[in-house]
């Protein structure tokens, strides 16, 4: 398999036709559609539906497609580096992490390094923490940014001084809104939206102690957004990070913490035995 047969088979997948991948690539479509069976033929998998208007990717179509796609960004961003200069640190910084307010410690240290390095520029990936691990592992983020509980014991990392609370994301005309915290108790039949995260369930099911029995979690999500717009509609009450999400005055939202408090951590990660790029190497790890 070579890279530019990957670079095809994305221009498949993506213009969904053999005719506008070769219009794009610039080669003929007799080629390309003969390379791509070539292509199965060497995998052994079937990667394409070829329907009567459009191609669509089976199962293991939609692996290589993921697969690719990061294969081709690790190319890059390796090119990337090595065309930085001796003299100067120029190159990009990739940091993964989920939505959380500490985000803003790497704000600082960006504002900082480009007043002496305005060349080095960085890219935020947001994911969960399952994705940001999988970034990690495959060399496409420099920098992993964790809300605990999770399991960083194959990385090396350090924790923040930053803390978060665990807390009922809720409309702003909920009953629930009366109280000033939660208890187990007020959330007993009540739908839930929870994160879908198997460390942070166990934790919420120790804080529900007794009241475990009465939970109805109707729905798991990876970040908050789309949850929210389901609070929004009157599906249930998120359970969430305080600072996950901005509530200004007149939103239709708000938080109100667990007691008792259920609070975690921060923390940053990188792979053990890294080789940073310079930009990365001069970005650092955040201060705690």
């Amino acid at each position: 398999m070579e890279l530019k047969d990957l670079r095809h088979f994305l221009a498949i997948a993506r213009e969904k036709t053999i005719s506008g991948a070769a219009d794009v690539l610039h080669v003929t479509q007799p080629t390309l559609s003969r390379r791509m069976m070539e292509l199965e033929a060497e995998l052994g998998k079937k990667l394409f539906v070829r329907g009567n208007r459009k191609i669509t990717l089976t199962d293991e179509g939609l692996f290589l497609q993921k697969r690719a796609q990061e294969v081709l960004s690790l190319i890059a961003k390796t090119e990337a580096e090595f065309v930085s200069g001796d003299e100067q640190i120029i190159g990009k910084v990739y940091i993964g992490g989920g939505e959380t307010a500490a985000i803003r410690i790497f704000a600082r240290v960006m504002k900082t390094l480009r007043a002496s390095y305005p060349q080095i520029t960085y890219n935020i990936v947001s994911s969960n923490a399952e994705g940001t691990m999988e970034q990690l592992d495959n060399g496409l983020v420099d920098f992993g940014l964790f809300i605990e509980p999770v399991d960083l014991s194959k990385y090396d990392f350090m924790r923040l001084k930053e803390k978060h609370v665990y807390g009922i994301l809720m409309r702003k005309d909920s009953p629930l809104a009366a109280h000033t915290s939660i208890r187990p108790a007020h959330l007993a039949g009540l739908p839930l939206l929870c994160p879908n995260r198997s460390l942070v369930a166990n934790e919420f099911a120790a804080w529900l102690g007794d009241s475990y029995s009465l939970s109805n979690i109707i729905i798991t999500y990876n970040l908050l957004y789309n949850a929210s717009v389901m609070v929004e509609e009157g599906l249930g009450y998120a359970l969430c990070i305080d600072q996950a999400i901005h509530l200004s005055e007149d939103s239709r939202f708000c938080f109100r913490a667990l007691e008792p408090k259920l609070e975690v951590g921060v923390a940053v990660a990188w792979k053990k035995y890294q080789t940073f790029s310079k930009a990365a190497s001069f970005s650092g790890s955040p201060p705690a």
